[in-house]
């Protein structure tokens, strides 16, 4: 069975760090595009960052400079570093994977394994 399990999340102050992890079972995340989306209450899911099985990482404007994705093949993991945390960063987060040629950063269409998503909240 395919699955992605996040963990991570939890509660931080305003300005604070967060590192969340994504960790692959049942494939191995070697050839395939990573990405992480969060989802606040009321508001779509949104793409956030992914990073290619080349390494290549892109970012949404609205965490660039503060996020940053890596991943570490021989633990079969995708991390997500997040700095400078703001309240509006509050939300369920979750990590996906596609192997697709046609996926496209950021993007919703594509993605073939999502993980159940971790919560990380951000007091102000």
């Amino acid at each position: 069975q395919l699955q992605l399990v996040e963990s991570g999340g939890g509660l931080v102050q305003s300005g604070g760090s967060l590192r969340l992890s994504c960790a692959a079972s049942g494939f191995t995340l070697d050839y395939y595009t990573i990405g992480w989306f969060r989802q606040a209450p009321g508001k779509e899911r949104e793409g956030i960052s992914c990073i290619n099985s080349g390494g290549s990482a892109n970012y949404a404007d609205s965490v660039w400079g503060r996020f940053t994705i890596s991943r570490d093949n021989a633990k079969n993991t995708v991390y997500l570093q997040m700095n400078s945390l703001k309240p509006e960063d509050t939300a369920n987060y979750y990590c996906a994977a596609s192997r697709s040629s046609k996926y496209v950063c950021l993007d919703l269409q594509y993605l073939e394994v999502w993980g159940q998503g971790t919560l990380v909240t951000v007091s102000s």
